[in-house]
C-alpha cells in the first residue's frame, strides 16, 4: 500500500526555493494518484488563494499555528518538513520545534541550510530539531560533513539525498547565433551578478561576443525590504560597462516547460554566488543534470558537484576568473564537449523520491540502523 506523505513547506504560488523544491518532491511522491497533502507555510506577503495539494494553512503571526498545523500532518503515513530558517515563526524558526515534538507519525527534516558559523541559537534550534525528527536529509555530503562536525546531532539519523532535477533530455537543444550565458533563479544582493556583468564585458572582444540572460523575479523578502535597488544597480552597471545591449533581464518566474528550454538554450551557466556558506543549490543541480557547462564560484554545492568534471570554479569575486573560465569554454569545443555530459538519472527526482520512499519504509518498519545514509544513497 503505498505510503501517504504530509508535507510541511512554502508552497506555490509562493516563488522561492523551499517552495518549488517542495511541490517537485509532492508531485513524484503523489504521481499515480497516491495520497499526500501539503501544509502550507505563508507570510503576510504571500498569495493566500488555495492551491490545489494544500489541505491546510499555517499563516504567520497566528498564535501556537503550529498546533493546528501538526494535526494535519498526523493524518498522513509520514511528515516530510523542509527546514529553513526564517520560514516559520518564532526566532530563527523556532516554532517548528513544538510541531515536530507534537507529531505521532514519522518524521523527515530536510535541512536547506546547515551554517559553518551558526549564532548560538542557531546551533541548539537545528541540534534539536535533528533529535526531535525520526531522520534528517541533507542534499549534499557536504552538508552531512558540516552537521557531523559541527553540531551535537545522532549521526544515525543522517541521511544524503540529493536534489531533484527534471528530466531535460527530450528537450530540443536550440542553439542561438551568439553564445548564450545564462543565470536563472531569485535575484538579490549575494547572487554576484554584477561579477558576471563585469566578466561579460571583458568577452565583448569575442566573435561573436556572448550574450547573457539573467531570469527570475528579485526575491520577495529583498522586495520588501529594499524594493528593486539591487537590480536597478545591476542595469546601471551595464550601462557604465556598455554592455546593455547584450543582457537580457527576464524578470518572470519560468514554469518548468519553459525552463528546460532556456536551460538547453545556454552554452554555459553561471553561479557566481558570493556565498561561502551554501551547501544546496537547485540551480546548480538542475544545470548539471541537463548537461550545460557550469562556471561557478567555489561555494560548497559546487566544489562537491563540480569536482568530478562537470563545471569550472573560480575564486569569489573575481570577474577576471570568470571570463577567463567561460572563454575557455566557448573557444574549446573538446572541453565544451566534456563539461556537457549529463550527469545521469540518479539527480531527476523520479530516482529522488525513491530514495524517501525506501526511507519512509525503514522509519514506518521502526528499522532505523546507523547504516541510514547507505540505504537511501
Amino acid at each position: 500500500m503505498a505510503v501517504r506523505f504530509g508535507f510541511l513547506s512554502t508552497s506555490p504560488p509562493t516563488r522561492c526555493g523551499l517552495a518549488t523544491f517542495n511541490a517537485s518532491l509532492f508531485a513524484h511522491l503523489t504521481a499515480g494518484g497516491a495520497p499526500g497533502g501539503i501544509v502550507r507555510v505563508t507570510t503576510a506577503g504571500d498569495d493566500q488563494r488555495p492551491v490545489a495539494g494544500v489541505v491546510h494553512t499555517w499563516p504567520a503571526g497566528s498564535v501556537a499555528g503550529w498546533l493546528p498545523a501538526a494535526a494535519a500532518l498526523n493524518t498522513y503515513d509520514v511528515a516530510i518538513v523542509q527546514h529553513e530558517y526564517g520560514i516559520y515563526p518564532g526566532r530563527d524558526g523556532a516554532d517548528v520545534l513544538p510541531l515536530l515534538r507534537r507529531l505521532t507519525v514519522p518524521s523527515i527534516v530536510v535541512l536547506h541550510t546547515v551554517l559553518s558559523h551558526p549564532s548560538p541559537s542557531q546551533r541548539s534550534l537545528l541540534e534539536q530539531i535533528v533529535a526531535s525528527a525520526d531522520a534528517a536529509v541533507t542534499m549534499t555530503d557536504t552538508a552531512r560533513d558540516r552537521l557531523l562536525a559541527g553540531y551535537a546531532v545522532d549521526p544515525t539519523k543522517i541521511a544524503v539525498i540529493p536534489h531533484g532535477t527534471a528530466d531535460h533530455s527530450g528537450v530540443p537543444v536550440a542553439r542561438r547565433p551568439q553564445p548564450h550565458l545564462l543565470t536563472w533563479g531569485l535575484i538579490g544582493p549575494g547572487k554576484g551578478i554584477e561579477w558576471a556583468l563585469r566578466a561579460l564585458a571583458q568577452l565583448q572582444d569575442m566573435k561573436p561576443a556572448p550574450v547573457f540572460t539573467v531570469a527570475g523575479r528579485t526575491h520577495p523578502k529583498v522586495l520588501e525590504r529594499h524594493g528593486e535597488a539591487y537590480r536597478a544597480d545591476l542595469y546601471r552597471l551595464g550601462a557604465q560597462l556598455g554592455i546593455t545591449h547584450a543582457v537580457d533581464y527576464q524578470a518572470v518566474y519560468h514554469e518548468q516547460a519553459a525552463l528546460g528550454r532556456l536551460i538547453r538554450s545556454a552554452d554555459v551557466v553561471v553561479l557566481p554566488y558570493d556565498s561561502v556558506e551554501q551547501v544546496t543549490s537547485g540551480v546548480l543541480t538542475e544545470a548539471v543534470g541537463a548537461g550545460i557547462p557550469v562556471v561557478a564560484t567555489a561555494f560548497p554545492h559546487a566544489v562537491e558537484l563540480l569536482g568530478g568534471g562537470r563545471g569550472l570554479l573560480v575564486p569569489h569575486r573575481n570577474p577576471a576568473a570568470l571570463a577567463k573560465a567561460v572563454r575557455r569554454i566557448l573557444t574549446d569545443p573538446a572541453l565544451a564537449a566534456r563539461l556537457s555530459r549529463p550527469h545521469g538519472p540518479t539527480l531527476h527526482w523520479s530516482a529522488v523520491a525513491e530514495r524517501y520512499e525506501a526511507l519512509a519504509a525503514k522509519l514506518i518498519a521502526g528499522t532505523r540502523s546507523p547504516a541510514l545514509a547507505a540505504v537511501v544513497g
